[in-house]
């Protein structure tokens, strides 16, 4: 059996732009063929008819030669006028056997052929009747005079055996233009239907790489260097697909290697920034002699920077350690307004001091999660929340269930994210333009850590966009998969 795996992309799209093609063009060949055969057909009539109508013509012009020549033979019996009789009984007969043969293929209620024996019958009786002498002359003119009447009057009628002959030839042809017409109709609209869902199977057909391709691309934009890029279809998508494994391979290498990196930069200064605080606090305490005030307003200056380089540092060890525990989980049953309580009681005292109203709203949901992990992202939301909400208001947690999915809003009532920094809210040590003025500025990975941890739960997390109708604040959404049904 032929694979199409073979082929590549173009290939099978060139294949299928010349199947449509051919097949639309064998439907108009097919249609141009039968209007040509119409063509020929009414061409044919037409010519047929205007040969019968001169032979019908003819006919009767013969005869009235014919009669004419007989009346003046019997009166002044001149050979020439019997020479003029014969020749246009000839030419007459000629023009018969043409109306005969015109008219044989259409059947006839009385048929052209009884005709045809009576019109020479009765040619046969007026020579008869122009032999005789002189006593039979009277009677030989009246019997000359019925035959020729008899002749005029079959005249007539093959007259009307072309006419009706020719309305058969043409109410035959227009049943035959109907019923072409309706055939090339069906072919067209099969034509056309075949068309549309050979397009169509192509279509969805030739799509389906390029939507794994742009899954497969988007995977390595959002970081997902876990999930192994295997491409099904045309030669050259396969092609494309083991380019993106192995550029998701060194990102990921990339990535590991960034983490070695700052973990061995991290814990490398936390033994020399140990012992400038260590220093420090002995040069206050006065071990090494009492200070005069300046050098204690250097000490304090020197104390508070080593507190803020060892936070940092801990930011980056908290960071690393939350990318490299994602990826170990131990799931267990947990009822998620029961785990997100006991974060709102570890930060008690933080959301109390700012005299916060902190709640929880939604009915008991219980997931398959590691409790710890997660309780570090609802933590960490909680803690972002209180650092960004003024004085006295309120931040809620809201837990409600989806098919297929649980959902945790945290919406606070602080100045929100700036347009301008939506975009990058999650990435790692990214601080927005919006700080609060009361407030040391952050380090720019706790919203990077909770991304982490929900990706690693299978779930999502997003932040949505601000309605105009609502308070200004930050709305979070989280998204966790596979449910249970209560």
């Amino acid at each position: 059996m032929l694979s199409l795996d073979r082929f590549s992309f173009h290939q099978l799209l060139l294949v299928a732009f010349l199947l449509i093609a051919g097949l639309l063009s064998a439907a108009s060949l097919r249609g141009l063929f039968s209007i040509e055969a119409l063509i020929t057909q009414s061409s044919d009539g037409a010519q047929q008819a205007v040969s019968l109508g001169a032979a019908a013509q003819r006919l009767a012009e013969r005869s009235v030669t014919m009669e004419r020549a007989a009346r003046q033979y019997l009166v002044l019996d001149d050979p020439l006028l019997r020479q003029r009789f014969d020749e246009a009984g000839r030419e007459a007969s000629e023009a018969l056997d043409q109306l005969a043969a015109g008219t044989r293929e259409v059947e006839m209620p009385d048929g052209g052929k009884s005709l045809a024996v009576a019109w020479h019958r009765t040619l046969q009786t007026l020579r008869q009747q122009l032999n005789g002498d002189a006593q039979t002359l009277r009677d030989r003119e009246q019997t000359l005079t019925a035959a020729f009447r008899d002749l005029g009057q079959i005249n007539i009628e093959l007259a009307d055996q072309v006419r009706l002959a020719t309305e058969s030839r043409n109410a035959a042809l227009l049943q035959r233009l109907e019923s072409g017409r309706a055939e090339l109709a069906r072919q067209i609209v099969a034509a056309i239907a075949i068309a549309v869902g050979l397009a169509l199977a192509f279509g969805i057909w030739l799509a389906r790489p390029l939507k794994r391709l742009e899954a497969a691309i988007v995977g390595l934009g959002e970081n997902r260097l876990d999930q192994a890029i295997d491409m099904r279809g045309p030669a050259d998508v396969r092609q494309l697909g083991r380019r993106l494994e192995w550029l998701r391979l060194r990102l990921a290498e990339l990535d590991a290697d960034k983490a070695r990196f700052l973990r061995h930069v991290s814990h490398e200064l936390k033994t020399p920034l140990a012992a400038l605080r260590e220093g420090v606090a002995l040069l206050e305490d006065g071990v090494t002699g009492t200070l005069n005030e300046p050098q204690r307003e250097v000490a304090r200056i020197l104390r508070q920077n080593t507190a803020v380089l060892q936070g940092q540092i801990e930011d980056l060890l908290r960071f690393n350690t939350a990318a490299f525990d994602a990826r170990r989980l131990v799931r267990r049953p947990v009822e998620l307004t029961a785990l997100i309580a006991e974060q709102i009681e570890s930060q008690k005292l933080q959301w109390q001091a700012r005299k916060l109203n902190v709640t929880v709203t939604g009915w008991p949901i219980q997931v398959e999660v590691d409790a710890e992990k997660l309780g570090t992202a609802l933590g960490n939301l909680l803690s972002n929340a209180i650092r960004f909400s003024p004085l006295g208001g309120r931040i809620v947690f809201e837990v409600s269930q989806w098919p297929g999915r649980a959902r945790i809003d945290v919406i606070d009532q602080g100045p929100g994210v700036a347009a301008v920094d939506r975009a990058r809210v999650f990435e790692p040590f990214f601080r927005g333009e919006r700080q609060p003025p009361d407030a040391p500025r952050g380090s720019g990975i706790g919203l990077s850590i909770v991304q982490e941890l929900v990706r690693a739960h299978d779930g999502q997390i997003d932040l949505l966009m601000p309605d105009h109708n609502s308070a200004p604040g930050a709305h979070f959404r989280i998204e966790l998969p596979h449910v249970p049904v209560r």
